[in-house]
This record gives structure tokens, C-alpha cells and sequence, in this order.
């Protein structure tokens, strides 16, 4: 759904930036967002042919690293804050942040994988779920929910909606399918900085929080829980697991508000993502 280019004025940026601490990007800047999505979904799409029974995830994380250099691209991911990899590999138990290395995939493995492109200084942020081979049932319908969320999210997305609406979206469809929305972690404003404001949750209340305009970027990036939503760090600082060892999944996207909806800078899948809901929430 690729909308025209949003038409807000420097003034009204300026005066929005100095209100809310939201960066209103050009149409210029959406463009270089929308140049690393592109990479994204090229990294998607190799992490993807590796998720097979076997392969270690710091193998996955090496091809990662350098099918990015080749593109000349960097991985936002790499030292931010001290976090030692290219990307996050998150599986099963794992909520987000987990850090690839030694551990093997195994058949019936639920996977997220999570890439941060910097290309040409503008970053996009995405991440998706995958299945090792057989997976269990509740596995496969986990991931379904999670997607649907997401998508859901997505299309609460349109100027005079509020960041509420989203959370709301995500939210009462998850809860309604009996999973539960982790609150720990959040979607952000992305595209010039990896981390920008505005915090995106995933669960809210409808008319609440920032009102959207044409030319904020962010993530809308749901992690849902088969189980309760509390999480837990473990030693190494960064992986965040389900305190009752629940099976957890996420998938993620970069939206930009447009004049009349929104456009996903990193649009993998879109027969999927950018077809309305069969049953969207109301927002009314």
C-alpha cells in the first residue's frame, strides 16, 4: 500500500518535534528508510533459507553480518549498548533480544529473527518468526495469532488515530485468542536514530496516547505469549525469556503514517500484512 509522501510543513514538524519529541521525517528521509528496508527483507529472506534442523544460530548471524557488508550497509545491532552480534535470534522461550551463537536449531523450533540495516544512515527495523520443520500445533497457531496481531496493529495506523489505538488492536485480538502481550518491551520511532520516541506498546486503551500525523516512523512490534506475559533477563543481560517458559513469537514491521493510512517501509509478505483484517477492531 504505497501512499504519496506526506506534506507537513517544516513549522508544523518543528513545532511537533518541540511538543511531543517526535521526529517528523521528510519525504527525502522516508525515502533512505525505505532504501534499508529494502536490505531487510533481502536479510529475511537469507536468514530464512538457513532455518533448518542443524544449522547453528551464530552461522545464521555470520551470513547476516556479511551479506550486510557487501551491500555496503552496517548492522545497527552490533555494539549498540554493548550488544556483541549482528542481529537477534530468539527461540522458543525467548521473548526478544537473543543473542546467536552455538545453540543449534532443532526440528520444531519456533525462531525469530530481528535485523536493523543502517544504509546509507537511515535505519528500518523488522523481524519475523519462523518454523523448524514439524512444529506443534500450538507452535503454528501461536505464530498465526502473532501475525495477525501485527497486522492488525498496522492497519489501526492513519492521521487524527492514536499510538492507544495500536495497543488496542493487538491487544483485545490477542487476548481474545487466549495469548497473552508482553509489555516489557515496545515498539519506537525509527529512521534516523535506531531508538527515537515515540514508545510504541503493544496493548493500550482506544483514543489514548500521541495522535498520529503524516511522516512519523516507527515500529509496531508485538511479542506475544502462549502464556503469561511476565518476562524475565537472564545473566548475560540482554536474552529475555517467559518467566513460566511459554512459547513466545513477534513479527515486526516499520510503518510511516501517510495523508490517508500508512505505508510498510519493510513490506515482506505484503498479500498478507497490507490486506485489511477480515474482522478489523472498531476504533469508533
Amino acid at each position: 500500500m504505497k501512499q504519496s509522501p506526506p506534506t507537513q510543513t517544516q513549522q508544523q514538524a518543528r513545532q511537533y518535534y518541540r511538543r511531543h519529541g517526535v521526529r517528523i521525517k521528510s519525504p527525502e528521509e522516508i525515502e533512505g528508510v525505505r532504501k534499508a528496508g529494502e536490505l531487510v527483507l533481502e536479510l529475511l529472506a537469507l536468514a530464512e533459507s538457513m532455518m533448518q534442523p542443524g544449522r547453528m544460530t551464530g552461522e545464521v548471524d555470520q551470513a547476516i553480518a556479511d551479506y550486510t557488508a557487501s551491500k555496503g550497509a552496517i548492522s545497527a545491532c552490533l555494539n549498540y549498548r554493548g550488544y556483541p552480534k549482528h542481529s537477534c535470534i530468539s527461540i522458543n522461550e525467548v521473548v526478544c533480544h537473543g543473542i546467536p551463537g552455538d545453540r543449534i536449531l532443532q526440528d520444531g523450533d519456533l525462531v525469530n529473527v530481528d535485523v536493523t540495516p543502517i544504509v546509507d544512515g537511515y535505519y528500518a527495523d523488522a523481524s519475523k518468526t519462523f518454523l523448524i520443520g514439524r512444529a506443534s500445533e500450538e507452535a503454528v497457531r501461536l505464530v498465526e495469532i502473532t501475525r495477525e496481531c501485527l497486522r492488525r496493529g498496522m492497519w489501526a495506523v492513519k492521521p487524527g488515530a492514536t499510538l492507544g489505538d495500536i495497543g488496542w488492536a493487538i491487544q483485545s485480538y490477542a487476548e481474545a485468542q487466549h495469548c497473552s502481550v508482553v509489555r516489557d518491551f515496545v515498539g519506537h520511532g525509527t529512521g534516523i536514530e535506531f531508538h527515537e520516541p515515540p514508545q510504541v506498546t503493544h496493548f493500550g486503551r482506544r483514543h489514548s496516547g500521541l495522535k498520529l500525523i503524516p511522516g512519523i516512523v516507527f515500529t509496531i512490534e508485538p511479542m506475544i505469549n502462549l502464556g503469561r506475559a511476565d518476562t524475565k533477563i537472564l545473566d548475560d543481560g540482554w536474552t529475555a525469556v517467559t518467566r513460566d517458559g511459554s512459547l513466545s513469537a513477534q513479527f515486526e514491521h516499520t510503518v510511516v503514517v501517510t495523508e490517508d493510512g500508512f505505508e510498510s517501509l519493510t513490506p515482506y509478505e505484503p498479500e498478507f500484512y497490507l490486506s485489511r483484517p477480515v474482522s478489523e477492531p472498531a476504533l469508533a
